[in-house]
């Protein structure tokens, strides 16, 4: 399951094996002297589940990629997201493969916000029916 994820989590941020290997370098600012860099070959055979990953590598992934250790792992779904969250971070979000820039963002994030809180306000009517309204976009 792990190498499985793994893969599929870089290839959603379309980072190749070296890629990858330069920002968890950069990211967790390794010393030289106390641990190896990441390299491109060894996320390679982590991925063909050549070799195992240790636990801090493991860590390190789950952090990057923003998930928890056991979905990475296999042992949980990853199922939640907390759009707020994801709103603020720094990572580069797109919708329908356009990049959304720091207003976009922001805007999304007030439309969103005034969605839910607004949510509170409605009051669903009794009934065994639901009514849902037709738009008409002119098409006949």
């Amino acid at each position: 399951m792990f190498p499985e994820r793994l893969r599929a989590l870089r290839k959603g941020q379309h980072l190749t094996l070296s890629d990858l290997a330069e920002n968890l370098n950069e990211e967790f600012n390794q010393d030289a002297a106390k641990t190896n860099k990441n390299t491109a070959s060894q996320i390679g055979n982590w991925e063909r589940g050549v070799r195992k990953p240790s636990y801090v590598e493991v860590q390190k992934l789950a952090k990057f990629f923003d998930v928890t250790m056991d979905y990475l792992t296999g042992l949980a779904e990853n199922n939640t997201y907390d759009l707020a969250k994801l709103f603020i971070s720094d990572k580069t979000l797109l919708f329908n493969g356009e990049q959304l820039n720091s207003k976009d963002r922001y805007e999304i994030y007030q439309l969103i916000s005034g969605y839910v809180h607004g949510m509170s306000s409605r009051v669903e009517k009794p009934g065994p029916h639901v009514h849902q309204e037709e738009l008409d976009l002119g098409q006949s």
